[in-house]
């Protein structure tokens, strides 16, 4: 989805730059758009694309969790702060906690993936 999303991500990047740091047309919707695309429209031409009488099923529960849940608290996140930690505006501190979220849900997703938080199986 990254491949896919950078030409959304530049856009977004040169148009709050260029504005001062204020919020603009496109950069927000065109993120959110796309995310919302790769999300719904992805993952369901997944679901259609397996033949019939193909049953897939969520190995690691813990990891997609964790996975979900940042996805659903990246939306939540741009709520806030375009809407009521300072509206319209990108603060600094805003801009470099969201770059860090991603990180972040990488380590998370990496260290869920190799059983950081498991008991050995017996």
């Amino acid at each position: 989805a990254l491949a896919s999303s950078t030409p959304e991500i530049l856009l977004s990047i040169i148009e709050t730059c260029g504005a001062g740091f204020y919020a603009g047309d496109l950069g927000p919707g065109t993120v959110v758009g796309s995310a919302a695309f790769n999300l719904y429209v992805i993952s369901g031409l997944c679901m259609v694309a397996l033949p019939a009488g193909v049953l897939r099923k969520v190995e690691d529960v813990q990891t997609f969790l964790i996975t979900a849940f940042h996805s659903v608290w990246a939306y939540v996140w741009l709520c806030i702060i375009l809407m009521w930690s300072s509206p319209d505006v990108v603060e600094m501190w805003e801009a470099l906690l969201t770059l860090a979220m991603l990180p972040w849900l990488i380590l998370l997703a990496w260290a869920s993936d190799n059983k950081w938080w498991r008991q050995p199986s017996a």
